[in-house]
């Protein structure tokens, strides 16, 4: 493993965040993983870390730390938002609709929550329409190119 990063999880927090924001995800998901490794209990790390990993297309990871917001904290409707999309983007439609319906019915005046939910429930529809798996497994595992 390598040596960790000048300062302390709360700078790697802190500079993890500025990478983000200025648009440069997989920096700062590697910053802000040490911070968490450091302080796993710290939600507001964890949702940097979640949202960085998204934003870098690791989506397998991010559903991971979205998945532990959400235990730390069920109530954390950025958490269920951020769960749900991680899911949509790995394709498994009904468990994303599961928590983008519950961050929606938290915060029913976030309109990003509605049309996630609504794009979510729309792909499942269709996927039930066209004779898919709606849930999102069984055409992807047999298709080498997806």
């Amino acid at each position: 493993m390598p040596a960790p990063p000048l300062g302390d999880a709360y700078d790697w927090f802190r500079r993890g965040s500025a990478l983000l924001e200025q648009g440069n995800p997989a920096a700062a998901a590697l910053l802000l993983k040490w911070a968490a490794d450091h302080e796993p209990q710290a939600r507001s790390i964890r949702e940097a870390l979640g949202r960085a990993l998204y934003d870098a297309h690791q989506y397998a990871d991010a559903a991971d730390e979205f998945a532990v917001l959400v235990t730390l904290a069920p109530d954390d409707d950025y958490a269920q938002f951020g769960l749900g999309l991680a899911l949509s983007r790995l394709r498994q439609f009904q468990a994303a609709a599961e928590h983008l319906a519950i961050a929606a019915a938290m915060r029913p005046d976030r309109v990003a929550y509605q049309s996630a939910l609504r794009q979510v429930r729309a792909t499942i529809t269709a996927r039930d329409s066209a004779g898919l798996d709606p849930v999102g497994r069984s055409d992807e595992s047999t298709n080498p190119l997806s």
